[in-house]
């Protein structure tokens, strides 16, 4: 037996703009749209994963734990729990991140260079999600 990755599940105020995003910003594929448990669930395949957005279910009071807040300094941010997921870009990371600037992409972090040679950065996705981009050597 292995353990391989499968998802991520996000949970959405309004889920229909955050696929949109995620299709328009960095290019995934929605893949199925449909409701479960009485509430919008869109699956969408990015980066050979899967990003699933549901919204609110019946019941449930979602709390913001990161509000968007533009263009702070990204480690005003760390808080307990998952920081962020990632990507890695194989190719020229600056001139992909001027792509995705002119697709309206926020950036939480500047490209920068945090080891000779290696670029990262980090964008700012709806509902206070953060997504780190490695160049890929």
């Amino acid at each position: 037996m292995s353990l391989s990755f499968d998802h991520v599940h996000l949970i959405s105020e309004n889920p229909e703009a955050t696929a949109a995003w995620y299709r328009d910003i960095l290019g995934g594929e929605i893949k199925a749209s449909y409701e479960l448990r009485d509430a919008p669930q869109i699956n969408i395949v990015l980066g050979g994963m899967t990003v699933i957005v549901r919204g609110k279910r019946p019941g449930e009071e979602p709390v913001s734990t990161r509000p968007m807040r533009e263009f702070e300094a990204y480690s005003s941010h760390n808080e307990w729990g998952t920081d962020h997921f990632g990507f890695t870009y194989r190719g020229d990371l600056a001139t992909y991140c001027e792509e995705l600037r002119s697709r309206g992409a926020k950036f939480a972090v500047e490209p920068w260079e945090f080891s000779p040679g290696g670029l990262l950065c980090y964008i700012a996705a709806p509902d206070g999600v953060s997504i780190e981009i490695v160049q890929g050597k």
